[in-house]
């Protein structure tokens, strides 16, 4: 096992491009994993707080501290106020994985792993489920984390997600392909609908066959749910795979759907304990345990979910519309696939200059951001040019489209 001082003379070296990190299973230090520049949350660094108009945000309205605790009852506001701040347990509060767990049909607090966010939940389940002679399985375009943590531990292959063929398709998953793209040692089939960057669901039918696949070749699914329960009015969402699929892991956390990314609260529930424990123990090398104050806040708020996901929807209502009329307006420049749900979009812009210029000069020139497609590259195949990733779920749309209409207008009279 290598000395603190090796470990430190190991960081040392490390190029700025990368992080490095250390895998850890079993309390036991197996490699050095170095992952790549995370190219989204690098362009956020540099323009999310700067930007005038943030149109690209994957999350919904957030609030303030007040405001939630507008929701809680006199005695939910008591017990956040009167808290013990001490240390809280590793798999999370009991009460709040109560309440976790109250948002699915089939499982117990004994199934629910709360984490630091859902990057910290992605991380442990990739170190827990794969090794360097796994084979994992991730439909692209994705989160980076999602296809850069399991291509630093073990082969991968991407599975596309195949891009609307007129105006009245949309993005959909081949369920066959995924099929061909399995190994012996495929342990993992990475999936996250409603998805990001497109807002694609995948149809129930083919929710089924992709679970009966895995089922068949005993494959975990890790599913990225936090979009579950965001979009318009009267969307279809799936079932959360924990709920129908015994080696189902289903991530979620407060950030997105219940517009409170602030809290830093994620989780995964799944039938398998054994994986739980593996992850838990993982978590003691990294966040140890969630924040308490957070903890009562998740709390409160999950009592009143029905309540937050009615708000959120209702912002989605009333700024889908707006999409609409605006690509109704441009249907030279853009081809418009309106989402089956959460609060984001994947356009196409058919401008000559491209969709690299056309978002560079938007965020310099006018203050708008929009997420080009690059930022969804991916090492496992070609994923869309001249794609764009917009937002819907936070509030004064107004303001931002109309400052991108001066700047297509200006263009256009230029």
């Amino acid at each position: 096992m290598a000395t603190d001082r090796t470990l430190r003379k190991q960081f040392a070296a490390t190029e700025f491009s990368t992080i490095s990190l250390i895998r850890i299973t079993d309390h036991t230090f197996l490699n050095m994993i170095n992952l790549p520049d995370f190219r989204l949350e690098t362009h956020f660094s540099k323009w999310e707080f700067k930007a005038r108009y943030h149109m690209t945000a994957s999350d919904a309205e957030s609030m303030s501290l007040r405001e939630l605790l507008s929701y809680a009852t006199p005695e939910e506001r008591m017990e956040f106020e009167d808290m013990w701040l001490g240390y809280t347990e590793t798999f999370g509060a009991p009460d709040v994985r109560d309440e976790i767990a109250s948002t699915f049909d089939t499982c117990s607090r004994d199934e629910v792993l709360c984490f630091a966010g859902a990057s910290e939940g992605i991380f442990a389940a990739n170190a827990v489920i794969l090794d360097k002679d796994s084979h994992a399985i991730v439909v692209t375009p994705n989160y980076q984390s999602h296809e850069s943590l399991p291509l630093s531990i073990c082969s991968t292959t991407g599975v596309a997600l195949e891009p609307p063929h007129d105006l009245t398709d949309n993005w959909s998953l081949d369920i066959d392909k995924v099929a061909a793209a399995i190994k012996p040692e495929t342990r993992l089939i990475t999936i996250n609908f409603p998805h990001n960057p497109t807002g694609a669901i995948l149809p129930i039918s083919r929710y089924k066959a992709l679970i009966e696949l895995c089922r068949k070749h005993g494959i975990y699914i890790l599913h990225d749910e936090i979009f579950n329960g965001l979009g318009a009015s009267g969307t279809t969402h799936l079932p959360f795979i924990a709920d129908v699929y015994e080696r189902g892991l289903s991530l979620n956390v407060m950030s997105k759907a219940y517009g409170l990314p602030g809290l830093r609260v994620g989780w995964i529930a799944c039938k398998d304990k054994e994986i739980l424990s593996k992850m838990e123990r993982l978590k003691h090398y990294l966040s140890i345990c969630n924040s308490g104050p957070s903890e009562r806040l998740t709390k409160i708020a999950l009592k009143h979910r029905d309540k937050l996901l009615a708000r959120t929807c209702a912002i989605v209502d009333e700024n889908l519309p707006r999409w609409d009329a605006f690509f109704s307006r441009h249907p030279g420049l853009f081809d418009w696939h309106r989402p089956d749900g959460s609060c984001m979009a994947f356009p196409r812009y058919k401008g000559s200059d491209g969709v690299e210029n056309f978002t560079r000069q938007l965020v310099e020139q006018s203050g708008v951001l929009l997420l080009p497609g690059s930022i969804y590259q991916s090492e496992l195949g070609d994923t869309p040019d001249n794609h764009f990733r917009l937002g819907f779920g936070r509030r004064n749309l107004d303001e931002g489209l109309a400052a991108l209409e001066q700047h297509i207008n200006s263009r256009s009279t230029g």
